[in-house]
C-alpha cells in the first residue's frame, strides 16, 4: 500500500475486527488534521517541500503519533518522497524518521529503513544521520526476522559506511558481526547489501582487522563462489583489500579454496571480475606463500591472457600480480616458459601507461637474476628495446630527437624517473653477466647509460646508471667507450665519493676497482686523475679511522663489502704507486705520454 492509499484508508473511517468487536480507529484532532493537510501535500508533490515548514510538522505529527497506521503514513510518504527527492537535510527531517525505526512494526520500520537509506547518498547526510545516533537502531534492525526490514536497513548502512568519517563508527557499532551474519542471507538482496557494507568497511587497517576479528574471510572466500556477479565482485574486492596487510595474509593462508577460486575468476568473463581477481593475487603474492602456491595451481596461463587484455586496468592488475610472483627465484623457470617474455617486452614500448611500464620492467629484473634467463631476456629483445628506448627519451629531451617510423616514443616523448630508475636497474643486472656483456656493448648500452649519471638526473636513476657502468667495467677488455666518456665518469664518481650516503660511496668504490683490476687505459687514466685519486685516498682514511666503529656494524654487509673493497683498492693504489715510480726511472714511454695529454685536454 502506498502512503496516498494509506491516508484515504484512515481518512474514510477504516474499520477494524478484533475479536467480536467492530471499533474505527481514534485519532486526535491535530492526527486527523495532519491526515487531511498530508494527503493535499501528496496531491500537490511537485510543488511541495517536504523538508521544512508545516508539511513537515504535518510528516513529524504522523510520525510521533501513537496511532500505527498514522507512523506507517508518516514512515511510507518519507519512503516515497525520497525516492526522488534526496538533498542535504536539518535534523528535524531525520530525527522523525529515525524516531519511526524504533517502532516495533514491520512496515514502519521497513519504509523508515527505506527512506534513511535514500538520503544517505549525500555526505552531509551521511554524517548527521551517524552523528544524531542512527546506527543503534539500523543495526537492531539488521537483526530483525523480516527479509524486507534487514534488506533496507543494511542498504542504509551501506551507504552511511561510504564515508571515511564514519567507517570506525560503524566498526565500533557492534554492526560488523551483524552484517556477516546477514551475507549469509539466502536472500540475494540481503546478501549484496551486506557484502556492499562489508567491502565499504575495508579502506583502513583498522578497520579491516576488525572485520577480520569478526569472522569475515571465511565467509568472503565462500561467497567467491556465488552464482551472483555482485556479491562475487564484492567478495573479490574485500579479499583483495584485505590482504594489503602482512597479518590478514596469515589468515588468508588457512583457506585452502581461495587461490584456486581466485584463478578460476580470471576467467571469469565479467572485465571487473577478472581486475579484481588479478589485484587479489597481486596482494597475496607479497607472501612467499602464496608466489609458489598461485603458479602450482595454474594461475600462469590466464594471468598471460589478462596481459592481452585491451582494458588498460586489467593489464595492469595482471602485470603488477606476475611482477610479485616473479619475485620467488623458484618461479623464474615457469613464467619464462610460459611465455610471458615477449608481452613484458611488448609493454614495456607501449602507451599504456608509465605504471604498467614499471611493473613489466621490474618483472624483466627480477626474471634476469639467473644466467639462463639472462641470456634468454637477450634473445627476445628485452635489452635492445631498453637500450633505444633510453635513448630516443634521452634525445628527445635534449631536442635531438626525430621521429621516424622505427621509434619507439612519440617525437618529443621522455620517460619520467620511474621508468629510466626500473630501465637502469634491469640493465645493471644483465650487465652482471660475463656472455652477456659485449652483447650490450654492441647494442649501445653506453650510450644510454653515461648521460643518465647526470648531477641533474634524479639521485636513484643516477645510482643504478652507476652500478650498470660499474657491472660493465668487470674483466673489462675493451674500454675504449669509457675513455672517450671518462669526464662523465669522473664527474658522477667524485660526487659518489663525496656523497655521505654509503650505497652511492660503494658504488663509486666498486667502480674504481673495477677500473684498477682491469690493468688497462682506465687504470692509467684513474693515476693520472689527481682530483680523484685524492678522494679516494681521503674516503679510505675516513673509513680506515673509523674501521673500528664500523666494526660494531659487523652485520651489515654493505659495510663489511666497502672494508673489502676498500683494502682491495689500497693494494691496487699502491701498486700504481710502484708502478708511477718504476715510469720515473725508467722515462715515460709514448703511449703513456698520448693518454697525459689527453688527461690534459679533458681538464681543460
Amino acid at each position: 500500500m502506498n502512503c496516498l492509499n494509506q491516508c484515504f484508508s484512515i481518512c474514510f473511517g477504516r474499520r477494524r475486527n478484533i475479536g467480536n468487536d467492530v471499533y474505527e480507529p481514534l485519532l486526535q484532532e491535530n492526527e486527523r488534521d495532519a491526515v487531511t493537510e498530508l494527503l493535499q501535500y501528496l496531491e500537490n508533490r511537485k510543488r511541495t517541500d517536504f523538508f521544512q515548514g508545516d508539511p513537515l510538522r504535518t510528516l513529524s505529527t504522523l510520525a510521533y503519533s501513537d496511532n500505527i497506521d498514522l507512523k506507517r503514513s508518516a514512515a511510507l510518504a518519507f519512503a516515497e518522497i525520497t525516492e526522488k527527492d534526496v538533498r542535504e537535510v536539518s535534523r528535524d527531517t531525520l530525527e522523525p524518521i529515525m524516531y519511526l525505526l524504533q517502532t516495533n512494526d514491520s512496515e514502519v520500520q521497513r519504509a523508515a529503513a527505506a527512506a534513511l537509506g535514500n538520503l544517505a547518498v549525500t555526505v552531509t547526510n551521511k554524517l548527521l544521520i551517524v552523528q544524531l545516533g542512527g546506527l543503534e537502531p539500523l543495526i537492531q534492525l539488521m537483526k530483525s526476522p523480516n527479509v524486507e526490514v534487514q534488506c533496507n536497513a543494511v542498504g542504509c548502512i551501506t551507504n552511511l559506511a561510504t564515508h571515511n568519517d564514519n567507517k570506525g563508527k560503524i566498526a565500533r557499532s557492534g554492526a560488523l558481526i551483524e552484517l556477516v551474519k546477514l551475507a549469509k542471507s539466502k536472500d540475494i538482496r540481503v546478501q549484496r547489501n551486506a557484502t556492499g557494507a562489508l567491502l565499504n568497511m575495508t579502506h583502513t587497517e583498522d578497520n579491516r582487522h576488525q572485520l577480520v576479528n569478526a569472522g569475515a574471510i571465511p565467509l568472503l572466500v565462500s561467497l567467491l563462489n556465488s552464482n551472483d556477479k555482485d556479491v562475487q565482485y564484492y567478495c573479490i574486492t574485500a579479499i583483495s583489500n584485505i590482504a594489503v596487510d602482512a597479518d590478514n595474509r596469515v589468515k588468508l593462508a588457512d583457506e585452502s579454496r581461495l587461490i584456486q577460486y581466485l584463478i578460476h575468476l580470471m576467467s571469469s568473463p565479467i572485465p571487473k571480475i577478472q581486475c579484481q581477481a588479478a589485484l587479489a593475487l597481486r596482494n597475496l603474492a607479497s607472501d612467499e606463500k602464496f608466489q609458489l602456491e598461485i603458479v602450482e595451481c595454474g594461475g600462469l596461463p590466464p594471468l598471460l591472457e589478462l596481459l592481452k587484455s585491451n582494458t588498460q586496468q586489467i593489464v595492469l592488475a595482471a602485470v603488477a600480480c606476475i611482477r610479485n610472483i616473479s619475485i620467488h627465484s623458484v618461479n623464474e623457470k615457469p613464467i619464462v616458459e610460459a611465455g610471458f617474455l615477449k608481452l613484458l617486452i611488448e609493454l614495456i614500448s607501449s602507451d599504456k601507461g608509465e605504471e604498467i611500464q614499471c611493473h613489466a620492467l621490474s618483472t624483466i629484473r627480477n626474471l634476469a637474476a639467473s644466467d639462463y634467463n639472462k641470456m634468454l631476456i637477450i634473445k627476445e629483445g628485452a635489452a635492445e628495446t631498453i637500450i633505444n628506448l633510453l635513448i630516443e627519451s634521452e634525445n628527445n629531451s635534449t631536442g635531438k630527437g626525430k621521429g621516424t617510423s622505427t621509434s619507439y616514443l612519440a617525437n618529443g616523448q621522455t620517460f619520467g624517473p620511474i621508468i629510466k630508475s626500473e630501465m637502469t636497474a634491469a640493465l645493471a643486472i644483465l650487465a652482471l653477466s660475463d656472455e652477456i656483456r659485449p652483447q650490450l656493448f654492441k647494442i649501445r648500452v653506453c650510450d644510454a647509460i653515461f648521460p643518465l649519471t647526470d648531477k641533474n638526473e634524479p639521485l636513484e636513476v643516477q645510482a643504478n646508471a652507476a652500478s650498470c657502468i660499474g657491472n660493465l667495467a668487470i674483466r673489462l677488455e675493451d674500454d675504449s667507450q669509457f675513455v672517450d666518456a671518462w669526464p662523465q665518469i669522473v664527474n658522477y664518481l667524485s660526487r659518489f665519493l663525496e656523497s655521505r650516503d654509503l650505497t652511492l660511496q660503494h658504488i663509486a668504490l666498486w667502480t674504481i676497482l673495477q677500473f684498477i683490476e682491469s690493468d688497462g687505459n682506465l687504470k692509467v687514466l684513474l693515476s693520472q686523475t689527481s682530483a680523484l685519486v685524492q678522494k679516494i685516498i681521503k674516503l679510505l682514511k675516513v673509513f680506515n679511522d673509523n674501521l673500528e666503529k664500523n666494526n660494531n656494524n659487523s652485520n651489515n654487509g654493505t659495510i663489511q663489502e666497502i672494508i673489502r673493497i676498500i683494502s682491495n683498492i689500497s693494494n691496487g693504489l699502491n701498486s700504481m704507486e710502484s708502478e708511477d715510480d718504476s715510469r720515473l726511472e725508467d722515462g715515460s714511454n709514448d703511449e703513456t705520454s698520448t693518454i697525459s695529454n689527453q688527461e690534459q685536454t679533458t681538464n681543460c
